[in-house]
């Protein structure tokens, strides 16, 4: 994990630049359009929340942007790869070296610890022992979990695992974030922890981070709201919404 890049003169690159993105689904004689001719950019260190009603396509969307679903037509580029046209190996691997999922009910393996569970996305990497331990370890450190590296998850409170799931999130130190829901399942005073450690991610290491919500406490802590309603783009603004209330 590494600090931000210095200011530079160059112009800057489009992290993610989407056209004429669409999804289409067949169910029986149906075609059900999820999204559909959807144009989006996101610059390099940006913090987008996508926002909609419930089919809206947002989830998708993040789904077709992290690599884990592919488009029925457009284009993804994500770091300058089209990543829509990459085979099942090739998007793997691709993931595994430029995407950090959170999600909603963290996804933790329960029979692994703490330590193990932040660890595993670097079994897909060349790192020997000892530097995935020296990564493992720097990561929870950053979400203040030094203390619990070899509890297991049902020793841990639902805060405490969604901050190893961040760890997990950010070990490889990836490209882009995306985080669905990532407060859902979360009190509020736990969620707001949660977020104020994303923020931190987006301030202090320049992460980029797209994250679908339903809350709008959590899409306030955003620099850019972005709305969809029934696979289309409706709003796209710069959020002057207030990050504490």
């Amino acid at each position: 994990m590494h600090a931000p890049a210095p200011p530079s003169d160059e112009p800057v690159q489009a992290l993610i630049r989407i056209r004429q993105l669409s999804k289409v689904y067949h169910r029986g004689g149906q075609r059900i359009a999820v999204l559909e001719n959807l144009n989006l950019t996101v610059q390099p260190a940006e913090f987008v929340a996508l926002m909609g009603p419930s089919g809206s396509g947002k989830s998708t969307l993040l789904n077709l942007i992290a690599g884990i679903d592919q488009p029925t037509s457009g284009t993804i580029e994500v770091g300058g790869v089209d990543i829509a046209t990459l085979n099942e190996r090739e998007l793997a691997d691709w993931r595994a070296a430029n995407v950090g999922f959170i999600f909603q009910f963290y996804n933790l393996m329960p029979v692994l610890t703490a330590f193990e569970n932040v660890e595993l996305p670097l079994l897909l990497t060349g790192l020997s022992r000892r530097e995935r331990r020296a990564h493992v370890e720097a990561a929870l450190e950053m979400v203040k979990l030094s203390d619990r590296t070899d509890h297991f998850p049902n020793e841990l409170s639902g805060g405490q695992q969604q901050r190893v799931a961040i760890a997990r999130a950010l070990v490889t130190d990836p490209t882009l974030i995306v985080a669905d829901e990532p407060t859902g399942d979360l009190d509020r005073a736990t969620g707001e922890e949660v977020l104020r450690l994303m923020d931190e991610l987006h301030r202090d290491l320049g992460k980029t981070i797209v994250m679908v919500t339903h809350d709008p406490k959590a899409a306030a802590r955003a620099g850019r709201l972005i709305h969809l309603e029934k696979g289309e783009l409706v709003d796209d603004v710069g959020n002057d919404m207030p990050t504490h209330a």
